[in-house]
């Protein structure tokens, strides 16, 4: 995701200076014209606004506050960041930048990699209406933003949101196309009659068709992320005493799913423990 959205800056004319520990990640940027640096330190100083992508909570905050992290450039003014991690690291977060004098904006963002190469993500933006103006030209070529709120932490809160009705899609809609086929049904045809009537959803429309009828597998968002998306929203749901009963439903599928697919499984390989608590597996007759 982090190497699309700085591809969609560089065609956009933006000078980038980056760092990512993959040298895999950062070649082909290079080649693009993005200046490769050592740390998140001297990406902070050598631009005042600073973007990241990154996979847990933990590294953001190590990125950001931690040794030759962002928080010791000499620079930046704003550091965006774009991964899943929860409204309570956003905030630590926050707090430990406002310290150094620099905004923290929340913009996870949902769409995928298809999403991110168009520039078409949805970004759900959290921070001051001035600081919103001022990444506001940078953040519209990744595509739709919505300020969500101005407080740390409201624009994770909506990216967890999102997620965990991506998820309940996705393990609701496999429970349902594997009884289909444990019936005797030509799985295809379930996931067409499903998507012509009122069970439509991401997963029918989308993942089932494109990932799991063909048996693909691929659509390129890890399992193990989307569990780590849904336990953080469990939590946030409970520090703040809301119920999440079909919520936790889908966390003990996902977490089961993740430990028997392997934390790196693609996200639509859901459906395989499904699958095989039924003794069938899903695909067309048509495919």
């Amino acid at each position: 995701m982090g190497g699309l959205m700085a591809r969609r800056l560089l065609q956009a004319g933006y000078q980038l200076t980056i760092h990512d520990p993959s040298e895999a990640a950062v070649r082909p940027l290079v080649e693009l014209g993005a200046k490769s640096v050592d740390s998140p330190a001297a990406v902070a100083s050598a631009a005042e606004i600073v973007l990241a992508s990154l996979p847990t909570p933990p590294v953001v905050q190590a990125v950001a506050l931690g040794p030759n992290g962002i928080a010791e450039g000499s620079r930046v003014k704003i550091f965006i960041d774009t991964s899943t991690t929860g409204a309570t690291y956003a905030k630590r977060i926050a707090a430990g930048l406002a310290a150094k004098n620099i905004a923290a904006v929340d913009a996870p963002v949902s769409g995928g990699l298809t999403g991110a190469a168009k520039g078409t993500l949805a970004v759900m933006v959290s921070c001051s209406q001035e600081t919103f103006e001022t990444v506001k030209p940078v953040l519209s070529n990744l595509g739709k933003l919505f300020l969500v709120g101005p407080l740390p932490g409201q624009g994770q809160t909506m990216k967890l949101l999102n997620n965990l009705l991506s998820a309940t899609a996705m393990a609701i809609s496999s429970e349902a196309v594997v009884m289909g086929v444990k019936a005797g049904l030509d799985a295809k045809q379930v996931v067409d009659v499903i998507n012509a009537g009122t069970g439509r959803n991401t997963a029918s429309e989308d993942k089932l068709p494109k990932y799991v009828l063909p048996r693909t597998f691929n659509l390129g968002f890890a399992i193990g992320l989307l569990n780590k998306d849904v336990r953080l929203c469990m939590e946030e749901a409970d520090a703040m005493g809301v119920p999440m009963v079909v919520g936790s439903a889908v966390r003990q599928l996902l977490a089961i799913a993740t430990a028997s697919e392997g934390q790196d499984a693609d996200m639509t390989e859901l459906v395989k423990p499904v699958e095989r608590w039924a003794g069938v597996t899903v695909g067309s007759k048509n495919t």
